[in-house]
């Protein structure tokens, strides 16, 4: 079986069983619920115990459990730019405000990246009037390019010389 094919597999038992995310991440726990999604969607891994409690709780075989502890190949997506309306606002976001962010970012914190593996994340539901809205908050640690061989005085790295 593939990892794809075990994704498949659990969506299917997920649909047959009528289950909600916030019911399976409930039942699997120990992590982030966004993390919990995001494994069972083939773009994460989970932990020993959080597979152990997946597979029970969808029926898996033991090189199943074993797969969803494996890290997977990420950031895999059907086409580019994404069809699916929904992520393809995330592209959109990306396209319109991505040099915006990369240069506030890197004007306040120096030459580098944000992490997309030392990140936190939520999604929260914010009443509105006018219909109610998304939120989203991430979080990431800076981490600054090095300057390979510095000498005669240049920094090592790429954060802010103050």
């Amino acid at each position: 079986m593939t990892r794809a094919e075990l994704t498949e597999r659990i969506l299917d038992i997920k649909r047959d069983q009528g289950w909600s995310w916030a019911h399976i991440q409930t039942a699997i726990g120990g992590i982030s619920p966004i993390l919990v999604t995001a494994a069972l969607l083939g773009q994460m891994r989970l932990p020993s115990v959080q597979a152990r409690r997946a597979a029970d709780l969808f029926g898996l075989g033991p090189s199943e459990e074993r797969m969803l502890t494996e890290p997977p190949y990420r950031g895999s997506l059907p086409s580019l730019p994404p069809s699916d309306p929904l992520i393809y606002r995330f592209f959109e976001l990306v396209m319109v405000y991505g040099t915006t962010w990369k240069e506030l970012i890197q004007e306040e914190f120096g030459d580098g990246i944000m992490s997309a593996i030392d990140f936190d994340m939520t999604l929260e539901r914010q009443a509105d009037n006018k219909g109610d809205r998304v939120k989203l908050t991430m979080s990431g640690k800076f981490l600054p390019y090095k300057y390979y061989g510095a000498e005669d005085g240049v920094p090592e790295n790429g954060l802010p010389e103050r």
